[in-house]
């Protein structure tokens, strides 16, 4: 939460969000999800979820890095693993609905824009969703 707020986001606003952005320990342990924290000795800088989608594709459902921790290549590292990992999966693609400030992050990932999707949070609101395609050979 801490990382989404830092788009300038009020608090009526985060707190729609809270629900859509949490992770219950069912979630943590679900064989569709995988999870990944990034760490500097016993501080978290920041992590990513992933889920499967299918037996070819996954979507990124989260990845925050801690506010201090911004800019200083926290959330490169975790996207690249996010590829990998998905990539070593054996998936074709990774699917990204994006907050429309980390567009640019995305784009430099190598995600394409194929479209937008409507918030789980909040009605009305529509959000950018990314693919980034994977083990082309296949």
């Amino acid at each position: 939460m801490r990382s989404k707020a830092i788009w300038g986001y009020d608090a009526s606003f985060m707190q729609a969000c809270e629900k859509e952005l949490s992770y219950s320990a069912e979630n943590i342990l679900a064989p569709n999800y995988h999870f990944y924290v990034a760490k500097k000795q016993n501080d978290v800088l920041g992590f990513y979820a992933l889920q499967a989608l299918s037996e070819t594709q996954a979507e990124l459902e989260a990845l925050f890095v801690e506010p201090e921790w911004i800019g200083k290549g926290i959330g490169r590292a975790l996207i690249q693993h996010a590829i990998g990992f998905t990539k070593n999966q054996g998936w074709n693609s990774l699917i990204i609905q994006g907050d429309p400030h980390a567009e640019n992050f995305y784009r430099a990932a190598g995600g394409k824009n194929i479209g937008e999707r409507e918030s789980d949070s909040i009605p009305g609101r529509y959000l950018p969703v990314f693919e980034i395609l994977l083990n082309k050979n296949k």
